[in-house]
């Protein structure tokens, strides 16, 4: 094939690319880089006494993410789909090897993975595969006897990835669970399969709840390894509780509420004005320990004041809309799981990150998706966009040709005989 036939593709392809969707990344990438420049001020000066390290490196990461999504939208969607399957067996091999000595240990948290230099967290590659591959082998369903055997087969699949990602990260094992259970929602799977499960998924977690609340905590008995994750996370929601039920005047500072504490003020700051103290003059960014990570929505509303809370949630929920309203007229049955379970996972990891800002949730190191700093996380987010953005591009040239098909046979006119 000639580069004149790839150029000619390309320009037939260009005219069925989704802009409301790129334009929605677009925000979201503005935005990711107003906040990237403020919450990450302080923290740049303290490790180049420069403003441009650590902001320059996440804007690299930025940039790859923009041009993989591009690049991923013009990808066959199906060899996506194989893709993923491997992809799937890698993240799991990867997690498995945060258990050895190549994994790294963050505040306490040891879900990171170190190969060649480059550190990065495998569950976000863990979350994307698993989302593809429950998609693909729900989309197969025909019969009631499918039903039964891609549930087990999917459920089985589901198991393995969230234990070996609870180990160190249990609320990304319970949200990446909850999208499957809504996956199982979404393809019409019958509610004694996952109906069931999904109660006894709960139960055991309100039962693993107290169980470590009164074997372990209240005791004050010393653990390590699994149990030490386990023991941090129910801890955190003991002192979100206590935290609720302090009176003001009773409340004091400590190590463990501290930047619950700092979160506070920060919004309370940004609540005091419509648009906040405006960009670039937050207080509380030298304050709070993980403002450019887990936190960074507290200095946005910091900031940008209720309005500019009001926008971020809205354009979250305009991603999952536009998701909504895009699929519900695909053919292709696998393309709505799909970008439903990505658009699914973006918004619900997207408020998750923001009730723990404002202290709804207890602290669950979940990154406010493409505007958190982390390079794993943005090019995961924008590997987000590019498939979404993949299958929309294919859905819109498949009714593009089904219409002129259809304006074709209408043209016709039926050749009349008279004897």
């Amino acid at each position: 094939m000639h580069i004149s036939d790839f150029k000619s593709r390309f320009a037939q392809q260009r005219n069925y690319i989704d802009k409301v969707y790129w334009v929605l990344f677009g925000i979201l990438i503005i935005v990711a880089i107003l906040a990237l420049f403020s919450a990450s001020s302080t923290l740049a000066f303290e490790k180049n006494s420069s403003t441009l390290g650590p902001i320059m490196e996440q804007m690299l990461f930025i940039a790859a993410g923009v041009a993989l999504a591009f690049g991923l939208q013009f990808v066959p969607s199906k060899f996506i789909r194989i893709v993923s399957y491997l992809g799937l067996v890698v993240s799991i091999i990867f997690l498995l090897l945060t258990f050895t000595s190549m994994g790294v240990e963050i505040n306490g948290a040891k879900r990171w993975l170190r190969i060649f230099g480059i550190t990065f967290q495998p569950s976000e590659l863990a979350k994307l595969t698993l989302i593809l591959v429950v998609s693909d082998l729900l989309s197969r369903i025909r019969t009631e006897q499918d039903q039964k055997r891609y549930f087990v087969i999917v459920l089985a699949i589901t198991v393995v990835v969230c234990g070996l990602i609870m180990v160190g990260n249990l609320s990304t094992a319970i949200l990446l669970g909850g999208i499957v259970f809504l996956l199982f929602f979404l393809a019409r799977v019958h509610i004694k399969y996952w109906g069931t499960t999904l109660l006894i998924a709960v139960f055991m977690l309100i039962v693993g709840y107290f169980f470590i609340e009164n074997v372990y905590i209240k005791p004050g008995r010393q653990v390590e390894g699994v149990m030490k994750r386990a023991t941090t996370w129910v801890g955190r929601i003991d002192d979100m509780v206590a935290e609720w039920n302090t009176p003001d005047q009773e409340f004091r500072l400590t190590d463990d509420n501290y930047q619950r504490s700092i979160a506070k003020v920060a919004i309370a700051r940004g609540g005091a004005s419509p648009l906040g103290v405006l960009p670039g003059n937050s207080q509380e960014r030298d304050f709070l320990p993980q403002a450019f990570a887990d936190y960074i929505f507290a200095i946005i509303v910091e900031e940008s004041g209720i309005i500019g809370a009001l926008f971020l949630m809205l354009l979250y929920l305009a991603i999952l809309f536009r998701s909504c309203l895009s699929s519900s007229k695909y053919a292709d049955y696998s393309a709505m799981l799909m970008v439903m379970g990505l658009a699914l996972m973006l918004t619900c990891q997207a408020l998750v990150s923001m009730m723990v800002s404002v202290g709804i949730g207890p602290v669950t190191g979940q990154p406010l998706p493409m505007i958190s700093r982390g390079g794993t996380s943005a090019l995961i987010t924008s590997i987000y966009f590019g498939i979404i953005m993949c299958v929309a591009r294919e859905q819109n040239e498949l009714h593009a040709l089904q219409q002129s098909a259809r304006a074709a046979s209408e043209e016709e006119v039926p050749e009349i005989i008279i004897e």
